[in-house]
């Protein structure tokens, strides 16, 4: 009685389960080729994926909950998926070239989904560029509104100027990734200072920063710096990301589950050192903690061992090994110092030989992976 009373409550359950999948594709539409002819009348935000790609799988129920919880808050965007390999001249114009890709399409653009795919992450994404490309910030509780609710933004202050048509076309490259905005000088806070209008800020890690054309250079390489918190908790897909900022990144490499005072030391100096040294460094390094060294490994094509600090240049693949104590903050700055005034020798690079040496450790990794010997 008990094993049928079991049997009955796992069937229940699968049917529940079942059901509730059904429930969340019907909110995902099955595309074809009439919507290349009809898709220009409404907001899209579609995947494209192929059938036997284990990726697009994975996807697949996560893509099921943004239809949902799209459709639920009433969004504009229409979600749906198209089979890339049996529509191959569709997804070709779309610029499709790997499977799965996100992007949102809306009137002639379309914008690609780089994020993580996780279901709040995409729908962010679809919420941010769906809206307003510049959006307006007519008061100060406006303004504390989407301050409290966005870790990173960018504001324009004043009226029409050749920065301002600047600071839309970098919106229009960059709204894939961060929040646009434009206020009067009225709505910004009181502890704001501005030399001079008109002026972009980027407001984050509960201060901000104003552009200055003559230290930073191009208006959208400098958003795309300024787009990332100072400190951040590190992993393989943010590193990738940080590699468009041309800047270093200062990374303690720790086991987050070792409470030992090392491991917690060396994180907490890179904290001091990011939010103390902020105005010295901000526009030549990013700072943070990575969990575990696996990843550091492949990058370095070495053991690291943990925990310690490295300084990664993403954009090259070179990279700084400490060769000193850190003891303190002041410590890490000077190492940082050493690094910036060539002093401390970087290691790696995207030379020949290292690409040589990259290609025999892949080669070597995956011979270990599939448990085969090497010699």
């Amino acid at each position: 009685m008990a094993a049928r009373r079991r049997g009955a409550a796992l069937g229940l359950c699968a049917t529940v389960c079942l059901l509730d999948m059904a429930f969340c594709k019907g909110f995902v539409e099955d595309l074809d080729e009439s919507f290349k002819e009809n898709r220009k009348d409404d907001i899209w935000l579609v995947d494209f994926y192929a059938p036997w790609c284990g990726h697009c799988k994975k996807l697949e129920p996560i893509w099921n909950e943004v239809g949902l919880e799209m459709k639920s808050v009433g969004s504009p965007v229409k979600v749906g998926k198209m089979d890339a390999t049996s529509y191959s001249s569709i997804a070709s114009e779309f610029g499709v070239r790997g499977y799965p890709t996100i992007k949102l399409l809306k009137g002639d653009l379309a914008y690609n989904y780089r994020g993580p795919r996780t279901k709040d992450d995409i729908i962010e994404f679809a919420h941010r560029v769906s809206g307003a490309l510049i959006r307006p910030l007519p008061s100060q509780q406006m303004f504390e509104h989407v301050r409290k609710r966005h870790r990173v933004f960018f504001v324009y202050i004043g009226g029409e100027s050749p920065l301002k048509e600047k600071y839309i076309d970098a919106a229009s490259e960059l709204i894939v990734y961060t929040y646009f905005y434009s206020a009067s000088e009225e709505v910004v806070p009181e502890y704001v200072t501005l030399k001079e209008m008109p002026a972009v800020l980027v407001f984050k890690d509960e201060t901000y920063f104003v552009y200055d054309e003559y230290e930073d250079g191009d208006l959208s390489s400098w958003i795309n710096r300024e787009r990332f918190q100072n400190y951040l908790t590190m992993d393989g897909f943010l590193l990738y990301e940080l590699g468009d900022t041309g800047k270093l990144v200062a990374i303690a490499v720790i086991d987050e589950k070792n409470t030992s005072a090392e491991h917690t030391r060396l994180k907490s100096i890179i904290q001091e050192v990011a939010r103390d040294y902020r105005d010295q460094f901000h526009r030549d390094f990013q700072f943070g903690h990575m969990d575990g060294n696996d990843y550091i490994n492949t990058l370095l094509m070495d053991e690291l061992k943990v925990p310690t600090v490295v300084v990664l240049n993403t954009s090259n693949q070179q990279y700084f090994l400490l060769d000193r104590q850190i003891n303190n903050a002041e410590d890490m700055v000077q190492f940082i110092n050493n690094i910036l005034d060539g002093t401390v020798d970087a290691q790696g690079g995207d030379s020949i030989l290292q690409r040589l040496k990259r290609m025999v450790f892949d080669a070597k990794s995956t011979i270990v992976h599939l448990g085969l010997p090497f010699t």
